[in-house]
């Protein structure tokens, strides 16, 4: 297996080729003007990865952008091989006059992202395997014990991780949206959150995370990679 980064070194080999770390993937965005040439820009990134993109690489086409990760499929960290491979994928695509960007404070609806559901659980290993069948999801690359988080085998829905309870709890949801957004997006979602009505729960684990509830006690997360430990 390969040597695996930290997320301050992998969010600090990238961030100036317009990607951004996000929950153990590289995430970025290639504004087009149609879905032709969504499909190109799908096709030169692939060609740029080479015998890589097949372990390493997802393409989200749109006829206004192509989303592009980068995240090994069969280990849970990403390595030099994909911090590589952004800086060839960006290169490649300044070539034909197309950048790679994050989408933060541009004017488009919203930055890239990652979303998760996290299930609040006494016993999770009872109860993860239902969650795993009803939703067809599988075991994430690298982490399949009875408490692990699982995903969407063909990467469209969101993963979904359960966090230990250690008592029954009856005055709020037990199920809630995690928002992981780049760490310089954050300031600007938060921001937007408490605009739109809602209020700050919790900042004590800040900035890895901020929790947000509606107005009528529904929570929420505003997620970054930074703040978890020194790597």
């Amino acid at each position: 297996m390969e040597r695996t980064l930290s997320r301050r070194a992998a969010s600090d080999a990238i961030s100036d080729q317009g990607w951004r770390y996000l929950l153990g993937a590289l995430r970025t965005s290639v504004p087009v003007g149609s879905m032709v040439q969504a499909t190109e820009v799908a096709a030169r990134v692939v060609a740029a990865c080479g015998s890589d993109a097949d372990r390493r690489l997802r393409a989200d086409i749109r006829p206004d952008r192509v989303v592009l990760t980068l995240q090994p499929l069969d280990q849970p960290a990403l390595t030099a091989c994909d911090i590589d491979l952004a800086h060839r994928l960006s290169a490649a695509l300044r070539n034909v006059g197309l950048r790679t960007e994050p989408e933060i404070g541009t004017g488009v609806p919203r930055s890239v992202q990652i979303v998760e559901i996290a299930v609040d659980a006494l016993d999770i290993a009872a109860i993860r395997p239902f969650w795993k069948a009803v939703l067809g999801y599988t075991d994430e690359a690298g982490a399949d014990g009875p408490k692990d988080p699982i995903v969407d085998p063909v990467g469209q829905g969101p993963a979904m991780w359960f966090q230990q309870m250690d008592q029954p709890r009856q005055d709020r949801n037990r199920i809630h949206l995690d928002i992981c957004v780049p760490h310089d997006e954050a300031p600007r979602r938060i921001e937007a959150a408490l605009t739109a009505g809602g209020r700050l729960v919790s900042a004590s684990h800040a900035p890895a995370f901020w929790v947000f509830a509606d107005i009528e006690g529904n929570e929420a997360c505003v997620t970054t990679w930074q703040g978890r430990d020194d790597s």
